[in-house]
């Protein structure tokens, strides 16, 4: 079996109802509005911290810390789901509370785009174009270009990516210029898997060499930021080709399903656990490929649609990087990709469900999960792309709103 079903929980029947997602992104953005502290922005989840991690120590990244709830108030507010309070965000602030963050985590990874101070001056840099922090962007792009992660959390990967964002956003040649250094870079580092007939990257990673081939660590995080900006590529057809070769020979079949291991190495003799969730396994593939710009890879990737439907909602809870909403977003991309309207009813299934996961969360715990990738605010973006029937996976798909 291609998944574990005790990872996943039986879909609740419930039936799509618009204004309870409504009333649900509103109720998440007033909460945490008023779940603001000054100075210390919004406490950790439980659920967010490490056995042994201290409660008091304040997250200011985007990926589970105050720079990605930043990032949804605004985003919500800017595409009208919900308002937002007239608070102006210090940023420069958030980059100090960043850096010593890091710091007291043994790093100095500033220029990390889940982790970093990167997309908070990206923030900034939308608000301010001329503004310092707007001006620490270029050095920032830079900071991991050379860094042994080579995944998207981490590494040059994120920086690829935020590359393609800045580009859109403003059309400067610099950003174009950077992003194709950045690829570059990342192509003279791809290894070749002589019996599996594919290139990847490897990561030394929290202390290991990994080969990941997932949606954030892993080579198809890298191919999703490679194929947002591929127009800036000359060599596209060979990076098309290599992506292709790898999604391909590295997805494991079984009847009419598809999933793919955590590592390159598992993929011959099976993974020692299947995971399903959009960090490791088919959702984020789904995702991560949504702008693939054929239809060679369409079938595989209904394939691993059905898998994502067949396991089910995931019990870990509603959040986007290993959630039911992460999952759901495949189903959105499918959507897009096929206008079959299955997908788009398969999609608000799981945001009804994740909806009644997060309130029993909140009831569990007594307060809301104030994160962008592992929380609440990240289900208001899912909910509010459910109701238009698009698929824009937070900070992945869309930055500047």
């Amino acid at each position: 079996m291609l998944f574990e079903p005790a990872r996943h929980e039986a879909l609740a029947p419930l039936a799509w109802d618009e204004g309870r997602a409504r009333a649900a992104i509103e109720a998440i953005v007033r909460d945490t509005e008023a779940a603001f502290v000054p100075g210390r922005w919004w406490p950790p989840h439980p659920s967010d911290l490490e056995p042994g991690e201290d409660p008091r120590q304040v997250s200011p990244s985007l990926y589970f810390g105050a720079a990605g709830v930043v990032w949804a108030l605004r985003y919500l507010a800017a595409v009208g789901a919900a308002p937002h309070g007239a608070r102006r965000e210090d940023f420069a602030a958030l980059c100090e509370a960043d850096r010593a963050w890091l710091a007291a985590n043994g790093s100095d990874d500033r220029g990390s785009y889940l982790m970093g101070e990167l997309p908070i001056a990206m923030m900034a840099f939308e608000d301010e174009p001329d503004g310092a922090l707007a001006h620490t962007l270029p050095a920032l792009l830079e900071r991991t270009l050379e860094h042994p992660t080579r995944e998207l959390m981490w590494g040059a990967p994120g920086a690829l990516l935020a590359a393609a964002f800045l580009h859109e956003h403003d059309g400067a040649a610099r950003w174009a210029e950077s992003f194709r250094r950045i690829a570059a870079t990342l192509w003279s580092q791809l290894e070749w898997s002589a019996e599996h007939g594919c290139r990847y990257w490897v990561q030394d990673l929290y202390g290991r060499r990994c080969s990941y081939l997932d949606g954030v660590h892993g080579f198809v995080a890298t191919a999703s930021a490679l194929l947002r900006g591929r127009h800036l590529l000359p060599d596209w057809p060979a990076w098309q080709q290599c992506i292709a070769a790898t999604v391909t020979r590295t997805a494991r079949h079984e009847d009419s399903l598809v999933n793919w291991p955590t590592q390159l190495a598992d993929v011959a003799r099976g993974p020692s656990k299947w995971l399903m969730q959009f960090c490791h396994g088919a959702p984020g593939f789904v995702v991560c490929l949504a702008r693939w710009p054929d239809a060679e890879l369409d079938p595989l990737l209904s394939a691993a649609g059905e898998t994502v439907w067949r396991a089910g909602p995931l019990a870990k809870g509603a959040n986007l990087c290993h959630g039911t909403a992460g999952n759901g977003y495949a189903f959105l991309v499918l959507y897009q990709r096929t206008g079959d309207a299955r997908w788009l009813e398969r999609a608000r299934a799981f945001a009804m469900h994740a909806l009644a996961q997060s309130e029993a969360d909140r009831a569990r715990f007594g307060q809301g999960r104030h994160s962008l990738w592992t929380g609440d605010p990240g289900l208001a973006v899912y909910l509010w792309d459910c109701l238009r029937g698009q698929a824009a996976f937070p900070t992945l798909d869309v930055f500047f709103a």
